[in-house]
């Protein structure tokens, strides 16, 4: 990924932020046909290493886990949101005529090594972290055990778990950074009113670091 120096997320404890804000991650690795790519929620544990590590399950009838070989280098991606900024937002434009319209997302990159996990256990425990985090935002949180055993247990042989040791991490935030503070200000203003707050109200929060970024 491309990143200019005033875009890179050089925290990495915002990446893992973003990351478990944002679990759907694209997991991208090369098959016997070439590059694929799969959707897939994602668990991110930093407790096990510095860099992190990542877990999820897929459908058995999904090939990846079939074209994969341990120790196989892949990549997840994983996006916090993303905005159309027009020039015509930036107060700049209307004095000098040199703006032009741009595109601003939030992003994380997870380089890693892949393990196939063909266990029951280790798709239980994934499926029961995945269920408990984010059934636990709702007023009635479903559990494992509303649904008779015998269904989950058919439902936990019908996926296969995966684990990606993660080696590189990156983060990208772009936000205009490489625009006036009055121009970036008043764009993610324009788009927190077309209801477009997560990327808008970022932009506005990058206003108040240093402009180092």
């Amino acid at each position: 990924m491309y990143i200019p120096p005033h875009f890179e997320e050089p925290s990495r404890e915002i990446i893992f932020d973003l990351i478990r804000a944002n679990p759907l991650g694209t997991l991208v690795h090369r098959g016997p046909t070439g590059l694929d790519a799969n959707h897939v929620p994602f668990v991110l544990l930093n407790e096990e290493r510095a860099e992190g590590v990542l877990h999820a399950h897929v459908a058995r009838a999904n090939p990846i886990w079939k074209e994969v070989r341990d120790g196989d280098e892949v990549l997840a991606i994983f996006t916090a949101g993303d905005a159309y900024v027009s020039p015509s937002w930036y107060p700049s434009k209307h004095e000098f005529k040199k703006q032009v319209p741009t595109w601003n997302y939030m992003v994380a990159h997870a380089h890693g090594r892949i393990t196939v996990h063909d266990d029951e256990r280790y798709v239980r425990g994934i499926v029961a972290r995945l269920t408990r985090h984010h059934e636990a935002r709702l007023p009635k949180p479903w559990r494992m055990t509303d649904s008779p055993k015998d269904y989950i247990d058919a439902m936990i042989k019908a996926v296969v778990g995966i684990e990606i040791e993660i080696t590189r991490l990156t983060g990208k935030s772009k936000l205009s950074q490489n625009r006036e503070m009055r121009d970036r200000r008043n764009a993610g203003e324009v788009l927190i009113s077309r209801g477009e707050q997560l990327i808008g109200e970022a932009m506005i929060a990058a206003t108040r670091k240093p402009e180092s970024r």
